[in-house]
């Protein structure tokens, strides 16, 4: 007689939980910033011009008339090399660490577990892309100055070669405060937003393989990423573009605090979301691609 018809019951097949490469966040990540440059180099025009008052899409019209075309695509390899850098050490840092928590099986951690995760493995790309990040800015802000004071990277290798025969390697730590905290703000408020959106889709009713599941996910992440960061991204712009350049950040936030009100912190709100909305939703989607496809995997 079969075990069927002794009434023995087959033991369940246990579900091995998926490890995906390392690289794939990172590759999202790069694909989103080729998509999205021109949108980042307004910003950076935008945060260290002298002249307030241009939107984005001025922004974006000026650099096209005076610069041309491909003048929007300015510093694309150092923007690439960020991401590269950047986004593939806190996306594979936070899967990495998700894995561990996990304890090898696809439960997904609670929301308590996976932010201090999120954070962390904000910090270390925050620092691992610092380098990059300063060549990025720099290339892409180049054509605002003065011929005088332009830098004239070839590209980000050669950008990274002379500032570290120039300016010597301490050069490349330049800013990693703010790019850390940026990094922990950044990673925690949109991978763990995303991962939370999903699940409440998914807790609808929503296909978690469907695209629309992964777009709307995404631009919620992204709102709230947006949100999180503006605080950050306002004080930082305050301070590159305030005439004393010794004051500390924090009297410049107390300030503006006194005269402006609270609300100052959000001020940009909406240009940062349609530079980052985009960046977020493309990051997202071909991440999960990726996933379904199983690329590189073995």
């Amino acid at each position: 007689m079969s075990k069927a018809e002794i009434g023995v019951t087959a033991p369940a097949t246990v579900q091995k939980p998926i490890h995906y490469p390392f690289w794939y966040g990172g590759f999202a990540s790069v694909v989103a910033a080729m998509c999205t440059h021109p949108l980042d180099l307004a910003k950076v025009r935008m945060q260290t011009a002298e002249e307030r008052g241009k939107s984005m899409i001025q922004t974006l019209v000026h650099v096209y008339h005076k610069e041309g075309f491909f003048a929007l695509y300015k510093g694309l390899t150092a923007s690439i090399l960020r991401q590269a850098t950047y986004s593939t050490t806190r996306f594979g840092a936070y899967e990495k660490m998700k894995d561990l928590a996990t304890g090898g099986s696809n439960v997904a951690p609670p929301f308590y577990v996976i932010l201090p995760m999120a954070m962390g493995a904000g910090w270390i790309g925050g620092a691992v892309g610092n380098p990059a990040d300063i060549i990025n800015i720099r290339m892409q802000n180049d054509m605002s100055l003065d011929p005088a004071h332009r830098r004239n990277y070839r590209n980000a290798f050669q950008g990274l070669y002379r500032m570290i025969k120039e300016e010597g390697a301490r050069s490349l730590v330049r800013g990693i405060g703010p790019n850390t905290t940026r990094g922990v703000l950044m990673t925690a408020s949109q991978m763990v937003s995303y991962d939370e959106f999903k699940k409440l889709l998914v807790g609808f009713g929503c296909d978690p393989k469907a695209m629309t599941t992964h777009f709307g996910s995404s631009m919620l992440a992204g709102l709230v990423a947006t949100t999180v960061c503006s605080p950050v991204d306002v004080v930082k712009t305050r301070v590159m573009n305030a005439k004393d350049r010794h004051q500390p950040a924090i009297v410049i936030m107390r300030e503006a605090v006194k005269s402006e009100g609270i609300l100052f912190a959000f001020r940009g709100w909406l240009p940062s979301f349609i530079r980052l909305g985009p960046h977020t939703i493309v990051t997202f989607i071909v991440l999960e691609k990726l996933k379904a496809l199983k690329i590189g995997m073995f």
